[in-house]
């Protein structure tokens, strides 16, 4: 088997655990990788053990033989790198959001279609087997029609006036911060595994921390550490913190969805509620590796993830027996593996089942209607 030559690009948080997932498939090698300057790069590539470090995105591309690259940087990024990585004839892979506005993503959305490359976003959440496993529950009709959703998005990496990070500043992360950060990931499950389209929107958002602290020295995300009352300087915010959206879908019936970033002891929380006509569905992060099924004549059960039990399709994105548990890590290599599944076969799938700039284009599309909600305190079509 040839192999499959990727580089990365952005070494934060998100970027090592891409090549983590990389590396656990067969036929996959990271040759090269940037960051912020050459020095911060060369760091990084002894510390994840990758041959070539570079400073710039435009001396990455030009890294002889890749075939595919990751965009794992901050957000104002995604445009410029992935229409100059479509441009240099490469598959691409673009951490969410897709691009900073709507247009840029139909933009990205067209340039991808035309070059003929595997383009794709990293919807991870998607590759809990057990959500894939919701969703054939719908597309089997055992769900029945769709009568209400609620879903939650709970973080407290944010909830000190203290905590800072790059997120919190517009121009480097977009007008909207909890809903584009972490409620495009709910929004997407939503659709996915309802198979319903989200037609209006009504929107209220709350700042909790108009003035954060933002640390004059390097705090490394999520770390928790506190620096002395003179290593912070007061900067305004305008993004929300937390976010309640309500939500009308094409079948006519409602949901509603409240993301927050400020809820002390949730560090990673989803929480997916669905109620159909035949039976309910309920799926938290916390315990992925179960989803509970509500009946109204019959007793309630809790699936356990495992191949055997769930639909085959949902069993595709399952690596090891029942009971031995998978996680936020597998989610990643599950979707890479259907990406450079089509990215090996030479062209996108005529069907991907893996999230497409389409995708992210549409989470771009739902976010706008949101922030033009909360701006007019109204419904708003999306």
């Amino acid at each position: 088997m040839q192999s499959i030559r990727v580089a990365v690009a952005g070494l934060g948080f998100i970027g090592p655990a891409h090549i983590e997932a990389l590396r656990r498939i067969p036929g996959i090698e990271v040759v090269a990788i940037s960051d912020y300057g050459l020095e911060l790069a060369q760091a990084k590539a002894t510390e994840l053990g990758i041959a070539q470090a570079y400073g710039t995105f435009e001396e990455l591309l030009a890294h002889p033989g890749l075939d595919a690259v990751h965009i794992c940087t901050p957000n104002d990024l995604h445009f410029p790198m992935a229409k100059a990585a479509l441009a240099a004839g490469l598959h691409v892979i673009v951490e969410k959001p897709l691009a900073m506005t709507a247009e840029q993503g139909k933009e990205l959305v067209e340039l991808a279609h035309v070059s003929g490359k595997v383009h794709a976003i990293h919807f991870n959440i998607r590759y809990y087997p057990l959500i894939r496993h919701m969703r054939r529950l719908r597309e089997t009709g055992e769900l029945g029609d769709v009568y209400s959703v609620i879903g939650t998005y709970l973080q407290d990496w944010l909830f000190y006036a203290t905590d800072y990070n790059w997120r919190l500043e517009p121009d480097r992360s977009g007008d909207s911060r909890a809903i584009a950060d972490i409620g495009s990931h709910l929004l997407d499950l939503i659709e996915y595994i309802t198979g319903l389209r989200v037609t209006e929107v009504m929107a209220d958002f709350n700042t909790v921390h108009p003035i954060r602290k933002k640390p004059l020295k390097p705090v490394e995300t999520y770390a928790g550490k506190m620096l002395k009352p003179e290593d912070y300087a007061d900067v305004p915010v305008n993004t929300e913190d937390y976010a309640t959206v309500m939500l009308r879908f094409d079948n006519g019936n409602k949901g509603v969805i409240t993301v927050s970033q400020v809820a002390a002891g949730r560090k990673n929380r989803i929480n997916l509620e669905i109620a159909g006509s035949k039976q309910s569905l309920s799926w938290c992060s916390e315990s992925p590796n179960e989803v509970w099924i509500g009946k109204r004549d019959t007793a309630n059960q809790v699936l356990l993830r495992d191949p055997s039990l769930v639909d085959p399709a949902s069993g595709k994105l399952i690596s090891f027996p029942g009971g031995h548990n998978e996680g936020f890590p597998d989610t990643s290599k599950q979707l890479f593996k259907e990406v450079y599944a089509a990215i090996r076969a030479g062209e996108p799938s005529a069907q991907p089942a893996y999230p497409t700039f389409d995708d992210g284009l549409r989470e771009l599309e739902l976010c706008d209607a949101i922030l033009a909600s909360n701006a007019q305190q109204a419904w708003v079509k999306v």
